[in-house]
């Protein structure tokens, strides 16, 4: 696939990396050389130097006949990129998609104005990352989850400490303990270990610090929470430390839900457009939260959640061990490097928020068959989650799971049809217009997709 990608930023350069990784012909368009020097030296691209709205420049980069465009270009003006991705769109392009930076944007009519104008997606990465906290607070039992179907599906990311009752046991003596109704409403699809990400068998031995990967029926989430050892926490009041756009986006959907919030922000000119611009509700603070006695000060001790925002990882997961330290029940840090996720949960980070890898997976779809509706990476892996929906006569509706000779790097976890959600199991067969969620390796994902052409 023909990629062109305008803004070579942290977003862009990842998506090309990512991309590229997968076989695709990538061009990056960027009027800034050196951020183009820095990515072409670790991927191979097709650098273009340029005003990234240029009619000229976008010819250059052969915007016309790409089967892709990306307008992510890291600046504040989401008009670069709108524009941009509007005229590569008129001169050929097949799909566009652009970055923005205004919820006003994503009013439903307003999409539809767009989607008119040829714009297949617009994403707002912050605004996705605050999404996507809301559903960590609301799911507390989970290091990382994900909704099919309005829930009546989940995926769920669970960390073995040394109290989990699954420590050192095979998964068919867990399975084995289980009632079959039980075994029905849940699944443990896959464990991340070190840097190894790996398909259980039936004599695979859990360990500590394992990442279990679960698929689960609406009614058999306090069942694995149980099963799991784990708690479910109830949040209704959250400390946020930074005042960026996602903490702002976040204090306004928590203050909706009920949730008493506090954010602390060490800049006092932030502090007064916060005060400006959040809901009276939402208090804001003045203060270092990296100073454990400023936190214990400002009552942390009473608050269920710690969620760091800063925009510096290093300073958003030595925060949260403090908090974590101080008794709060659930810290999340937003952490951007790679390299950082692990380490933020080795220390004890209950969950990492990656605005990268959340736009990813968002755009990894438009590169698959059509029939992916969604995609998400899960943070602790490079595995990806995949929800498709089945076409009439595909490969996957042929014969029951376990003789189609589906890929050993990925499984179905479970299935929607109609309104039933099931967990798949090896009889399972698959019908045409289920709705399938598969977790995959990145080496198994275009085999995959050919299951569902």
């Amino acid at each position: 696939m023909k990629i062109v990608i305008q803004g070579a930023g942290a977003v862009g350069s990842h998506l090309a990396k990512m991309l590229r990784a997968e076989g695709n012909d990538i061009t990056v368009i960027d009027d800034d050389s050196q951020r183009l020097q820095n990515l072409a030296l670790s991927a191979d691209i097709l650098p273009i130097e340029g005003d990234p709205t240029s009619i000229s420049v976008l010819k250059d980069a052969d915007a016309g006949k790409a089967d892709l465009f990306i307008a992510v270009y890291p600046a504040a003006n989401q008009d670069i990129n709108i524009v941009g991705a509007l005229l590569a769109k008129h001169l050929g392009a097949a799909k566009v998609l652009a970055r923005i930076n205004d919820e006003e944007y994503l009013k439903a009519e307003n999409k539809q104005l767009f989607k008119d104008m040829g714009i297949e997606l617009m994403f707002y990465p912050e605004k996705i990352a605050a999404d996507e906290i809301v559903d960590l607070l609301r799911h507390a039992a989970f290091t990382e989850t994900m909704d099919f179907a309005h829930g009546r599906l989940q995926i769920g990311l669970f960390k073995l400490d040394e109290n989990s009752p699954l420590l050192d046991n095979k998964l068919i003596e867990f399975t084995g303990s289980m009632t079959k109704e039980d075994s029905e409403k849940f699944r443990i699809i896959a464990i991340s270990r070190g840097e190894d990400t790996i398909i259980p068998k039936a004599d695979t031995v859990f360990q500590y610090g394992d990442l279990l990967f679960t698929i689960s029926k609406k009614e058999g989430i306090e069942l694995l929470i149980k099963y799991f050892g784990k708690k479910n926490i109830t949040v209704e009041k959250v400390m946020i430390m930074g005042g960026s756009r996602i903490a702002s986006m976040l204090a306004r959907s928590l203050v909706k839900m009920g949730i008493g919030v506090k954010i602390i922000e060490i800049r006092l000119d932030n502090c007064k457009r916060l005060v400006e611009t959040l809901p009276d509700d939402v208090i804001i603070v003045n203060g270092d939260g990296r100073d454990s006695s400023f936190l214990y000060e400002e009552g942390i001790e009473g608050y269920d959640a710690f969620v760091a925002l800063t925009g510096e990882d290093e300073t958003n997961i030595l925060s949260c061990v403090v908090a974590k330290k101080l008794g709060i029940p659930r810290t999340i840090a937003e952490v951007e490097s790679f390299e950082y996720s692990r380490l933020a949960e080795e220390m004890g980070v209950d969950s990492v928020i990656n605005k990268k890898l959340i736009t990813a997976g968002r755009i990894f779809k438009f590169t698959l068959s059509g029939k992916a509706r969604f995609v998400k990476y899960m943070s602790g892996t490079s595995a990806q989650i995949i929800e498709y929906t089945v076409t009439p006569g595909s490969r996957i509706t042929k014969k029951p799971l376990k003789d189609l000779g589906f890929p050993s790097g990925a499984i179905i976890g479970g299935v929607i049809r109609g309104k039933e959600a099931m967990i798949a199991v090896g009889n399972t067969i698959i019908e045409p217009h289920d709705r399938v969620a598969i977790f995959t390796l990145p080496d198994t994902i275009k085999e995959v997709d050919r299951f569902f052409k």
